[in-house]
């Protein structure tokens, strides 16, 4: 009872941990993963080797659930409730995105133009581990479909809580006032707007127009039903649609 009293107390002195904490656990564990073309942890001193991969992933996501758990607390603020609107706006968004990823415009045209500048690196910043368990766990297929249901764990239940709550409970309201707790969620001026599309498209670079699209649509949905678990809801079946899309298809490049 005392360490939930600490906790509780702590979270209401350190409002940002709620909306920050979990978030950059995921992203800090995240910058070690290693990529088919490149070992992970390099800017450390690292070189964790591609096969490496689903554990680093399991212990990214161990961690964030640790820092979820902690937090607690802080999400029981909002009233978990969910509206039709925010079905429509995920399930309409897994397509959207996938499309939108797949027409591959950062490479065909943003790529070349940043190179030109030698910025071609920003677009290669946004490759994504595309780890497929079938081959790289070939034999073992225990393993490989463990390790897909936590990357389906981590892509449908963890990243739409982190990402949202830091998006749209910290971020967009942090710029809007000195006491952002004091913000209304929904409530969102021009410049918290855009910085609601244009930060993601940061974390997504090689999905610009996806990105940019898709989290529009969720800013959209954000001031329509003030609800941020409506925002959660709506990622989360994007990222379902997407890992099942990824999976029947092959095209590991987008997870």
């Amino acid at each position: 009872m005392m360490n939930d009293t600490w906790r509780t107390t702590l979270l209401e002195r350190q409002r940002w941990m709620t909306f920050l904490l979990p978030f950059l656990v995921f992203m800090l564990v995240g910058a070690l993963e290693p990529t088919p073309e490149e070992p992970g942890g390099g800017a450390i001193g690292l070189a964790i080797p591609y096969s490496y991969y689903p554990w680093l992933y399991a212990a990214k996501i161990a961690l964030t659930i640790a820092a979820v758990v902690f937090v607690l607390p802080g999400y029981r603020e909002f009233p978990l409730k969910l509206s039709p609107t925010a079905i429509v706006v995920g399930v309409v968004g897994g397509p959207l995105w996938i499309g939108l990823c797949l027409l591959d415009w950062e490479h065909l045209y943003i790529f070349p133009f940043l190179n030109n500048f030698g910025a071609g690196w920003i677009i290669g910043a946004g490759e994504r581990p595309a780890f497929n368990p079938f081959v790289e766990l070939a034999g073992r297929p225990a393993w490989a479909w463990s390790f897909l249901a936590v990357r389906f764990f981590g892509l449908v239940a963890i990243v739409p809580i982190i990402e949202e709550f830091f998006l749209r409970g910290f971020l967009m309201r942090f710029v809007m006032e000195r006491d952002w707790w004091e913000v209304p969620f929904g409530k969102a001026g021009a410049f918290a707007i855009v910085l609601g599309t244009a930060v993601p498209m940061m974390m997504h670079p090689g999905e610009l127009l996806a990105a940019a699209v898709w989290f529009s649509m969720i800013t959209w949905l954000m001031l329509r039903t003030r609800n941020i678990w409506d925002c959660v809801a709506a990622h989360a079946l994007t990222n379902l649609i997407l890992g099942i899309y990824v999976v029947a298809t092959g095209t590991w490049r987008l997870m």
